[in-house]
């Protein structure tokens, strides 16, 4: 379980989107087996994109005895015509749409507002204008119909503005191997971790483009967050465990909402809980991709084992969080450590072992003088 931002609200750190779960009656039994094996697991995030008729239905049926349990994050400007999705920033129809949705679900609120798919900077502005769907958003916050304001989007610096606007608590962006060198999506992230917002990670497998094993594909920014097309080479090792350990690793996020078609694929996120530390790691992947900067810690602790039991990759993310900003939580985290950084005989060991060329030895040093 991670806290969500200063929401205040705590989340399995896997969720999950509904995307891909069907939208018609046939699909209502499926969505309740999935539902209920999910929250058993402790999963309790749901992210609700479409506001279809038939869609709210199913889910209204699927939450029913779990609604305290849960956090629903549901999408104002996510709408329907003519039984298709379209996207409208009409502060009118998101209204009705929402008030559908929450009569639909049989709940009289929402956890989350979501203001849905903020594409540019140009759609940011207009978005947070006067009279527009944020200030929708924080009517109904106000009214006690959501609890909280958050924005999707797939564009790094639209996050990073979000949350230094302190109009978002929560922000819902793709963090996946493949924009791991992505320009701009760590410092958006380690903004998140300064001001406090939450980030809910989507698209961990990009699209599902990150399972096509042993296959050469083409990842378009839409599933990358932003930069440009991308070509890979999936190799075989590629696994859903080590995707989802990837995106849980990095800074910020608080959890991440794979999209799931059935109990099957459900069964293959939920295997992450028992996983391995071998079939987490992640590592070669990465190096494999050539999606990193060398001198950049991804957190695999492919470095280990360290003689004197340090969790190098653990300490290195609570530094990149502490340069972020030193707050209590990071020094708490850090003083739970039965080893720390001051521990560092700087053998070297861990170093001839890094994949990505991290002076670990200097990281350990401020790592010491940061944490007391």
């Amino acid at each position: 379980m991670r806290e969500l931002g200063k929401t205040g609200l705590v989340v399995g750190e896997i969720g999950l989107g509904t995307e891909h779960l069907g939208r018609t009656s046939k699909a209502k039994a499926t969505i309740t087996d999935v539902v209920n094996k999910a929250v058993k697991n402790g999963i309790n995030y749901f992210d609700l994109i479409f506001n279809f008729e038939e869609y709210i239905d199913n889910y209204r049926v699927a939450f029913k005895g779990h609604r305290n349990k849960l956090v629903i994050a549901c999408h104002l400007g996510s709408a329907e015509r003519s039984g298709q999705y379209f996207k409208t920033r009409s502060v009118g129809i998101c209204e009705k749409v929402f008030t559908n949705t929450l009569s639909k679900l049989g709940t009289d609120y929402v956890d989350i507002a979501n203001v849905t798919y903020v594409k540019d900077m140009a759609e940011y502005e207009e978005v947070t204008k006067a009279g527009s769907v944020l200030d929708l958003a924080n009517r109904l916050k106000k009214e006690g119909k959501a609890h909280h304001v958050g924005i999707s989007t797939h564009d790094a610096s639209v996050v990073q503005i979000a949350a230094r606007s302190g109009k978002f608590e929560v922000i819902t962006y793709q963090v996946n191997m493949a924009n791991n060198a992505l320009p701009g999506r760590n410092e958006a992230l380690a903004t998140c971790v300064r001001e406090g917002v939450g980030v809910v990670a989507m698209k961990p497998f990009a699209g599902g483009r990150l399972l096509m094993r042993n296959k050469t594909v083409g990842i378009i920014p839409l599933k990358k967050g932003g930069g440009t097309t991308i070509t890979l080479r999936i190799p075989a090792a590629m696994t859903p465990i080590r995707c989802l350990a990837y995106t849980l690793s990095q800074i910020g996020v608080s959890t991440t909402i794979p999209g799931v078609s059935s109990l099957n694929e459900l069964d293959d996120i939920l295997s992450y809980q028992d996983a391995t530390a071998a079939e987490k790691d992640y590592s070669e992947i990465v190096k494999n991709f050539k999606e990193y900067e060398a001198g950049q810690c991804v957190y695999c602790n492919h470095c280990l084992p360290c003689p004197s039991s340090i969790d190098i990759g653990r300490i290195t993310r609570l530094l990149d969080i502490a340069r972020s900003t030193l707050s209590d939580n990071a020094q708490e985290k850090y003083d739970e450590l039965e080893t720390t950084a001051s521990e560092c005989t700087k053998c070297g060991a861990c170093m001839s072992r890094c994949p990505f060329d991290v002076d670990i030895i200097s990281n350990m040093e401020k790592a010491a003088r940061l944490f007391r």
